[in-house]
């Protein structure tokens, strides 16, 4: 035994934490096959992949298809490898009336299927039980580079520690320990895994592998996806624990090879950019304050880069939001690709237009400046017995569509992709307008409270060290400018009043008296709740916003549009 509490054992097993891309299956064979080498060369006797690496996680509906089922099992049993590989990858249904499986595919040495996914989760942004059949226990992969290990697949690992909101009728670590009782001995246990980002998330995924591999008293191996697939991010950070609590975590945000030796934390190594973390059965993982920015960036530069998009073009007002969105921009596919366009009104000021040009020349990203004044005037006469007698929003509005008008035209003209720069707490209030500031293809704020964009911007800062984002930008008062000294407070609360109000119902799931228990206003909490509840039509409409958050918009919030319900009653 080592001073680990576990068997010594010479072999070295890679953890390839890859960045796949739902779909490329061809491609997703060929990085796997080229870490697996690059294990190999290091030293490594046996490679383990991610959840579903072969076809990319999540890819959906494309589970419907059994041609592509098909493809991604055969693609997987012919994996060239100088060493073994446990491959995650969809696997064929057992008979005509079963659903296909959630599977790992034993490659390299002899092409066998090993083990299909327990536990399968269908809560917040899963929804696996559309796609799968769920197997009756976990695997063994015997005699493969000399070790036997046992095989689970993320969620299998999760119901163990408590850590799962699902109550699953089994437990595949607790089917592991029983088989170790009766004789089974195992010299470690991996899991391949897709588990999607959330702030704080890397510590429960630690938290879930010591205990696991406490429970086990064997090293216990997390292989997690790393990347951007469309609204979910993969932060990485795999993981291999130890039954004495010390851990071993490979870096955030970056692909690359965890090479696990099983005697010693001290043989661990990583191949790729940044360094592993080692941490004492008592440490915790700590909290980066740039993994938000980090993460934003990631979603929007890995939402280019597998849908082809070169180039991003923007509004920039001069106000806070769009001043962070063209600074993600500017890291997610360089300044040079980016086009900030300022599009005053008559109701625009003089700094707005001098702070989004700030921006632009801090970023090196080219600026556009194109007054709204003219189509504004003949917009406003061509409707004028309309806007007379209707609803002032609608005047208001009308000049965030021109907007959308002028950032879409130049998107089309020029090939590029328009973003969207609104955040959570005005997406959740409906402060935002549809066909107008909301038009893009994607919005890399969407999932950000204010208050947050505002840290974010000045993380940003200091990261390149100038301010991009200047001064002015950071502390004058939110305004769309839509209407004369139009402020944002006078429509909604402070931010940090909002936001507190808006994440204690969405992601904490109190209701109105809960929150006012909590010290806030009732009549501003529940104004805050009608009006986010009144304004779902806007969410159903918004582009796809990268999840960084418990709950986001998105796939992990299901609400009714056609619905009456007032939290002011």
């Amino acid at each position: 035994m080592d001073n680990n509490g576990g068997a010594v054992v010479t072999s070295k097993i890679a953890l390839l934490q890859v960045n796949p891309i739902v779909g490329d299956i061809g491609g997703n064979a060929s990085l796997i096959s080229e870490l697996a080498n690059q294990a190999s060369q290091a030293g490594a006797s046996l490679a383990v992949t991610t959840e579903l690496a072969i076809s990319g996680y999540p890819p959906r509906d494309l589970l419907l298809q059994a041609d592509f089922i098909d493809t991604c099992h055969t693609t997987a049993n012919n994996l060239e490898s100088a060493i073994p590989i446990l491959v995650g990858t969809p696997v064929p249904p057992l008979d005509d009336r079963s659903l296909p499986g959630n599977g790992v595919v034993r490659a390299g040495d002899s092409v066998r299927e090993v083990t299909r996914k327990q536990l399968l989760p269908t809560y917040d942004v899963f929804d696996e039980a559309r796609y799968f059949e769920a197997d009756e226990r976990p695997g063994i992969a015997r005699t493969i580079a000399g070790l036997d290990i046992g095989v689970t697949i993320c969620e299998d690992a999760w119901q163990h520690c408590g850590a799962t909101p699902n109550d699953y009728d089994s437990d595949p670590i607790a089917q592991i320990v029983e088989w170790g009782r009766q004789g089974v001995v195992l010299d470690a246990t991996v899991n391949l895994s897709a588990s999607p980002y959330h702030a704080n998330k890397s510590g429960i995924r630690v938290a879930v592998a010591r205990c696991a591999a406490a429970s086990l008293n064997h090293p216990f191996l997390l292989a997690n996806q790393v990347g951007g697939n469309d609204d979910l991010l993969f932060d990485g950070r795999s993981v291999i624990a130890w039954p004495n609590g010390t851990a071993v975590v490979a870096p955030a945000w970056k692909e690359g090879i965890l090479i696990a030796d099983l005697s010693s934390p001290e043989g661990c190594v990583w191949i790729g950019d940044g360094e592993i973390t080692i941490l004492g059965s008592d440490e915790d993982v700590e909290h980066e304050e740039d993994d938000l920015l980090d993460a934003i960036i990631i979603g929007l530069s890995d939402y280019c880069r597998k849908s082809g998009i070169s180039k991003i073009v923007l509004g920039l007002s001069g106000g806070i939001d769009s001043a962070l969105a063209a600074c993600v921009a500017s890291a997610a596919v360089g300044p040079a690709n980016v086009t900030g366009i300022s599009m005053p009104s008559r109701h625009s000021s003089q700094h707005s237009i001098d702070d989004a040009r700030a921006t632009a020349d801090a970023l090196g990203i080219e600026f556009s400046l194109q007054p709204i004044t003219e189509l504004h005037t003949a917009a406003d006469s061509a409707l004028a017995e309309l806007l007379e007698n209707g609803d002032p929003v609608a005047g208001e509005n009308l000049q965030a569509r021109l907007r959308g008008l002028i950032v879409m035209a130049h998107a089309n003209a020029n090939g590029a992709m328009a973003i969207a720069t609104g955040n959570k707490s005005e997406l959740g209030q409906g402060y935002c307008t549809l066909y107008g500031d909301m038009a893009g293809g994607y919005a890399p704020l969407g999932d950000l409270y204010k208050m947050e964009v505002y840290a974010l911007a000045r993380e940003f800062n200091k990261r390149v060290a100038t301010d991009a984002v200047n001064e002015s930008t950071l502390t004058k008062p939110p305004s769309a400018e839509l209407a004369p000294d139009q402020k944002d407070e006078d429509s909604l609360p402070p931010y940090p009043i909002l936001d507190e109000i808006l994440r204690l119902h969405i992601e904490g799931g109190l209701d109105a008296t809960e929150i006012t228990q909590k010290g806030h206003d009732s009549e501003t909490v529940r104004e805050v709740l009608t009006r986010l509840s009144r304004n779902e039509h806007k969410r159903w409409q918004m582009p796809p916003a990268p999840r960084v958050s418990m709950r986001a918009f998105g796939q992990g919030w299901r609400q009714p549009l056609a619905a009456r319900h007032d939290w002011r009653q």
